[in-house]
């Protein structure tokens, strides 16, 4: 079975309603974190870097995933877009060269 990268785009998970999507990502990677499979890698790009920075209401779920070894990338260029290069509590910087490597080497599922 191939590894499993998660995209995650944004802050919310689904379109329609930011606050029910905000709730709906946090219950995602909450249980994400108590399920017996999990992806390999958890890649954050766009708005969705703003989920692995300080202040994130999710950063106790990422953690947990991170120490049962989920590997957790966020996009540089966002990270420097949304100016939060130093805001970064979990994981670690990734170039796009690293995300599309990931990307060609993994089952890709984006949320």
């Amino acid at each position: 079975m191939p590894s499993k990268v998660f995209l995650i785009q944004s802050e919310g998970l689904g379109r329609g309603d930011d606050q029910l999507g905000t709730m709906l990502m946090a219950n995602f990677l909450r249980l994400l974190g108590e399920s017996k499979e999990k992806p390999e890698t958890l890649v954050f790009w766009n708005t969705g870097v703003r989920l692995v920075c300080e202040d994130s209401h999710v950063l106790g779920h990422l953690k947990r995933l991170e120490e049962q070894g989920v590997e957790i990338l966020a996009c540089t260029t966002c990270l420097e877009y949304f100016e939060l290069v130093d805001k970064l509590k979990v994981g670690k910087p990734t170039t796009m060269v690293k995300s599309i490597q990931s990307i060609l080497n993994s089952e890709i599922v984006c949320l």
